[in-house]
């Protein structure tokens, strides 16, 4: 162990929450061990703030719960103390100590249990902060600051690593990956992150173990994949899972299409849509996961309509609708995307049908759909990928309908005879006879 004394190090505790700190001083009081430890240590320690703080303790759950009236425990994988604040949350967790190969499951027990590959199914067997330290994930997040002594603890190199901005898995990669295969999604996110590397060790179990992810609830991934997505690093984090190897578990649909070179249009708009999110988060603009996942899955929805439309012959609207079920189906079954989500992507893609129709009062009543601006963004996301010119005169012409005057508005519509723009086939296709003929359907009964 290392332990950085106060003068040697720049976290002060008026950075840090004041409810984190009641916490840490009843504990302390009440004759426990306390510290605040993880992403808010290491924040602290690169000189940003926080986005919580976390705390670890030698007192267990129940002693938790007594000790706080503010208290409630979750989880049942791991068991932890959520002591509220209000809008505040303060996540308490024991010191954990480590795994025995297998154990019955019982909730409350000092217990854990391995299921399939190694993976831990339940783990709550309570230790000392030397033990936890082991059971972290990185060593960057393996820090800890007492409020008794003003010190920073430091059992596994984690200070080093974070001055060197690398990643790195505590103890042996492989078997830390199959204890939780969500970890090696962590080691990516934390990458792109901080703008950090990783160590060679901890990044070559990844396209091998990669795998794993399937065995993941789908439910857990969206929520992964949400954070990979909506940190402001979205981009670099694509990037980093397509050089590892762990976009296909997440997104397999995608990944089909992918090309050697990296340019088709699908993998053109999936780059500038994670660029625009960043961009969004960064300057504290809401960023819709709904819309992300329309412009994603855009091309891949695109093309199975194109392949249904050709094999049954169906008008192409009903081919377009069947193919957005298909699609969303076969996503669902990778991340659990709830069904708010799922109705909002298929209003932006049918919209993308209806928008080169802007005669009469459809204009007008296009702009009033609730995700007419989505729908709008995609267009444009379209027209600049594809280099399309009546895409690219399409997205002009409803960009300056939106905020038009209304009498420059009705000009703009009634001189649309002037801007043809092509629409997307909704048409059934005409059989054709033996000899390349068109059928002559004249003389049909």
């Amino acid at each position: 162990m290392t332990v950085i004394p106060r003068d040697s190090h720049n976290i002060s505790r008026k950075d840090i929450s004041k409810n984190a700190l009641k916490v840490l001083c009843r504990l302390n009081k009440a004759g426990f061990e306390a510290y605040l430890v993880g992403g808010g240590v290491r924040d602290l320690l690169l000189g940003k703030k926080p986005k919580d703080f976390d705390v670890t303790t030698n007192a267990t759950p129940d002693q938790m719960r007594k000790l706080f009236r503010n208290c409630r425990l979750v989880g049942r994988r791991f068991r932890l103390a959520h002591v509220m604040f209000g809008p505040e949350i303060i996540e308490v967790a024991t010191f954990r100590s480590h795994h025995e190969a297998e154990q019955p499951v019982a909730d409350d027990s000092n217990s854990s249990q391995r299921g399939q590959h190694g993976m831990l199914l339940h783990d709550n067997i309570f230790g000392s902060i030397e033990d936890d330290t082991q059971r972290r994930d990185l060593t960057i997040n393996s820090l800890y600051y007492s409020v008794a002594d003003f010190t920073v603890r430091d059992y596994v190199g984690g200070l080093n690593d974070l001055q060197q901005g690398v990643i790195r898995m505590i103890g042996d990669p492989e078997t830390r990956y199959r204890e939780d295969p969500v970890r090696m999604l962590r080691v990516v996110r934390f990458a792109a992150k901080l703008d950090m590397s990783i160590a060679p060790e901890t990044g070559e179990p990844l396209p091998r173990l990669a795998i794993l992810l399937n065995d993941i609830p789908p439910a857990r991934l969206f929520e992964e994949t949400l954070k990979q997505l909506q940190a402001g690093y979205a981009h670099h984090t694509y990037l980093k899972l397509r050089e590892y190897q762990l976009f296909q578990p997440l997104f397999p649909i995608i990944t089909r299409y992918f090309t050697e070179q990296g340019d088709s249009n699908m993998e053109k708009i999936i780059l500038q849509v994670l660029k625009n999110t960043d961009n969004r988060i960064h300057n504290q603009m809401r960023v819709n996961p709904a819309f992300l996942f329309a412009a994603m899955f855009w091309y891949p929805q695109l093309e199975a309509a194109q392949k249904i439309a050709q094999e049954s012959r169906l008008v192409y609207y009903d081919a377009f609708a069947l193919s957005m079920n298909d699609v969303l189906d076969e996503a669902c079954r990778s991340l659990a995307i709830p069904k708010r989500i799922t109705t909002l992507v298929r209003d932006i893609w049918q919209l993308q049908l209806r928008l080169s129709r802007r005669d009469g009062k459809r204009a007008w009543k296009l702009m009033e759909h609730p995700k007419f601006r989505a729908a709008y963004d995609l267009l444009a996301l379209r027209a600049e990928v594809e280099n399309n010119h009546e895409l690219q005169r399409l997205t002009t012409w409803w960009g300056e309908f939106q905020v038009s005057a209304p009498p420059q508005q009705k000009t703009m519509l009634n001189t649309l005879g002037d801007d043809p723009v092509p629409r997307l086939r909704t048409r059934r296709p005409r059989k054709r006879v033996p000899g390349g003929q068109r059928r002559d359907h004249s003389n049909d009964a």
